[in-house]
């Protein structure tokens, strides 16, 4: 008697299989990388961007998982796909040595987004007496926010500045304890102001110093107003006074309009003292969405960082950025 059975599936091709399931692994991951190196960010894919610092740390997944079945060429794919994303990612949680000048007038500065005028004035105040702010930048200000602010102390210890206050998200403000001139603001194409003053501390030139809030890319409809609000601000001007560009950029510096304004005379305070990955907006409405870094204090590199911190800011979805820099002496 003869015993038949169905025969088994044969061997390659259930590794064809396998090795394709790894290859489908890696690919988020290639893309991923293809996308940030070449920085053609489009659609929906600029904000997925801003995740790119939990992309890098999930790339290594399906490096490990090739290597424990065998997959040697989806392996050194992955390996190299996961060291390029890193490569972008790790240097900001690294001091890069280029602080720019440490000899010269130290200034702390601070940058807050209050959430349509919702943040906590005394948690603001209070930050300013303790860090030794000396200029501060608002967005989404509001004439409540400001009422609330000076009736907190603010205009004892900043009693100068530039104030365009809205209902709404669209309001902007500079505080000074120095005196300022040239006061004023400018709205952008996606309909936020930009508070803008000249600022006098002693002991240094003056010194030119914008709240900026570009729009969010929250819709593919936007993103051409995004891309342009962030075109448009100021570059630092070797040939001009020395530049600080604070507040709420919407955006991250795995975004390639950021980059390119950055490239433009200016270095990343948090980046030159390694605190790149500190998270400054989320998580959002309880969300479980991870936080990201879109608030930034960009100084012209005739400036130094000394130290950079983020703190919680209660009644708002963003943390307040605060620091430490070192003007050129007069």
């Amino acid at each position: 008697m003869t015993i038949t059975s169905a025969p088994a599936p044969t061997r390659p091709a259930r590794r064809a299989v396998g090795t394709a399931a790894v290859w489908l692994l890696v690919l988020p991951s290639l893309v991923w990388a293809a996308i940030r190196l070449a920085g053609v960010e489009r659609g929906p894919v600029v904000q997925v961007l801003a995740f790119t610092p939990y992309a890098a740390a999930a790339a290594w997944l399906p490096v490990l998982v090739a290597l424990l079945v065998r997959r040697w060429a989806t392996a050194a794919v992955g390996l190299v796909v996961a060291a390029t994303l890193a490569a972008c990612v790790l240097p900001r949680a690294v001091a890069d040595g280029d602080r720019g000048p440490q000899a010269g007038v130290p200034l702390h500065v601070m940058t807050a987004n209050m959430l349509a005028g919702g943040a906590d004035a005394a948690t603001i105040v209070r930050l300013i007496r303790q860090h030794d702010v000396a200029v501060l930048a608002l967005q989404e200000y509001t004439p409540q926010a400001r009422a609330r602010l000076s009736a907190a102390g603010l205009d004892a210890l900043l009693p100068y500045g530039s104030q365009a206050p809205e209902v709404g998200t669209t309001g902007s403000a500079l505080y000074s304890r120095f005196p300022v001139s040239a006061p004023g603001s400018h709205r952008g194409g996606g309909g936020f102001l930009q508070a803008y003053a000249t600022v006098r501390p002693p002991g240094t030139a003056p010194l030119a110093v914008e709240s900026a809030h570009p729009v969010a890319p929250y819709a593919v409809g936007v993103l051409a107003d995004w891309r342009a609000d962030l075109s448009s601000e100021p570059r630092a001007d070797p040939d001009g006074p020395a530049r600080i560009l604070l507040g709420d950029f919407n955006s991250t510096v795995d975004h390639a309009p950021l980059r390119a304004l950055i490239s433009h005379g200016y270095r990343d305070a948090a980046d030159a003292v390694g605190q790149g990955l500190a998270g400054t907006w989320g998580p959002y409405g309880g969300h479980p969405i991870p936080p990201v870094t879109i608030d930034h204090i960009l100084v012209d590199r005739r400036i130094g960082v000394r130290d950079l911190r983020v703190h919680g800011l209660p009644g708002s979805d963003h943390r307040a950025v605060l620091a430490s820099l070192v003007l050129p002496r007069a």
